[in-house]
């Protein structure tokens, strides 16, 4: 009720929503870009002075160029990553039924020890501007999200006072259900893994940073000894030089490599995604199999009144015990309440069935979307880390090939 209203006041950029097309993913439409981030202060809601950091997105039309040929101005705003949650929080309620693409941490974690962890630390500023615009590409190019309104209000208008209320909404689950139980032990599992994937790397790349930093020793000796040699020095000088370049290397390899990790993070937040459908799932189950208990009891009722015998003590059979049964015009009227309120509870559980056959549908349709995207991306990830790391040894080996050299020339 609240969205039409604001959608159709609000002053609405160059894309009018309506030519997208149902279907038809956003991306095809409009190009999406975080640019880049800014730091702010101002007051909280306890009007305490912080310090945040805001991002500026920019949208322009698919193709749009103007007379002179060149690309049309885009259309900005600024975000927080609060307003980032609230989207996501959003598209959690509305789509429970979709694995929703996660955003990067709010704050460091399985970070190498000369990493920063502080979220307002450049670097970990930039490469969370890199997840949030990985997040809206992602959004905007899934078939349905990517429709969503208030989706496209983010991208263009403020409408956090309208997502804002969805922001405590929790649920209690109970039942399982056997392919989500699978997947629900699965997301669990990738979730361990990838942890785990992430602590190992951050010690291999500790490690690695004191093995390239001790090159530097090599460096510092051999310009040293090469000092007091004659005919040695130029040999032991060359070969210094290598090592102090290797040594220095290190720092924008591990700048790199963090690239690899925040992939390997993206999955492990996309784990808790995964989890939250198979809740869903679970809350339906629950639902129907109340709603079932309930007609099956209402039936106990409409027998126990036909054929007059209670199968369980109940307040209203030991009253008819005391004080004598109710009249025929009664017992008939009773009859016809409980049969239709039968009518109402057979209603109730086809359409709690419907609800949740339509959900697994859709869900496993999306499921399936996401695994193939998560093994492509993955893999890619992976091959992308391995090449990384072979070029890196190839890189010391070569090294130490022309220090070899160096000092077969002495």
């Amino acid at each position: 009720n609240w969205i039409a209203p604001i959608f159709l006041t609000i002053f609405v950029a160059p894309v009018v929503l309506l030519s997208l097309g149902l279907g038809t993913s956003l991306l095809k439409k409009m190009e999406i870009s975080v640019a880049e981030a800014e730091k702010r202060t101002g007051k909280n809601t306890v009007n305490m002075q912080e310090t945040y950091t805001v991002y500026l997105i920019e949208i322009r039309p698919a193709e749009s160029v103007t007379e002179g040929g060149t690309p049309a101005a885009p259309d900005t705003l600024w975000r927080r990553y609060s307003e980032f949650e609230l989207l996501r929080t959003y598209l959690l309620v509305t789509y429970p039924y979709i694995i929703i693409p996660p955003l990067p941490e709010k704050r460091a974690e399985f970070v190498w020890h000369k990493l920063s962890a502080d979220n307002l630390d450049p670097d970990f500023v930039e490469r969370r501007r890199v997840g949030l615009e990985n997040f809206l590409l992602r959004v905007a190019s899934h078939h349905v999200l990517s429709n969503d309104k208030i989706f496209f209000l983010f991208l263009t208008e403020v409408c956090r006072q309208k997502i804002a209320h969805l922001r405590g909404k929790k649920l209690t689950f109970v039942l399982l259900y056997r392919r989500f139980t699978a997947l629900k032990q699965y997301s669990d599992e990738l979730n361990t893994v990838v942890s785990q994937l992430l602590r190992v790397r951050a010690r291999v790349a500790d490690r690695l940073y004191g093995v390239y930093k001790v090159h530097g020793n090599y460096g510092r000796v051999f310009s040293e000894w090469s000092a007091i040699e004659r005919e040695m020095g130029d040999g032991l000088q060359s070969a210094g030089h290598h090592m102090d370049t290797y040594a220095a290397s290190i720092d924008d390899i591990l700048e790199e490599e963090e690239h690899y990790a925040d992939q390997l993070k993206e999955y492990l937040f996309y784990t808790d995604a995964v989890r939250s459908v198979c809740k869903k799932h679970e809350l339906m189950q629950y639902e129907l199999e109340m709603a079932s208990q309930d007609l099956a009891y209402k039936k106990q009722q409409k027998e126990e009144l036909v054929t007059g015998t209670v199968r369980v003590f109940s307040l209203k059979g030991m009253t008819s015990k005391l004080f004598g049964s109710e009249t025929q015009e009664q017992r008939e009227s009773r009859l016809s309440a409980i049969e239709q309120s039968i009518e109402e509870g057979v209603e109730a559980v086809m359409e709690k069935n419907t609800e949740c056959r339509d959900f697994v549908s859709a869900a496993w349709e999306d499921i399936e979307r996401f695994k193939e995207q998560k093994d492509k991306d993955l893999r890619e990830a992976l091959i992308s880390y391995a090449i990384m790391q072979i070029s890196m040894c190839k890189k010391g080996i070569q090294v130490w090939s022309n220090a070899k050299d160096c000092f077969n020339k002495m």
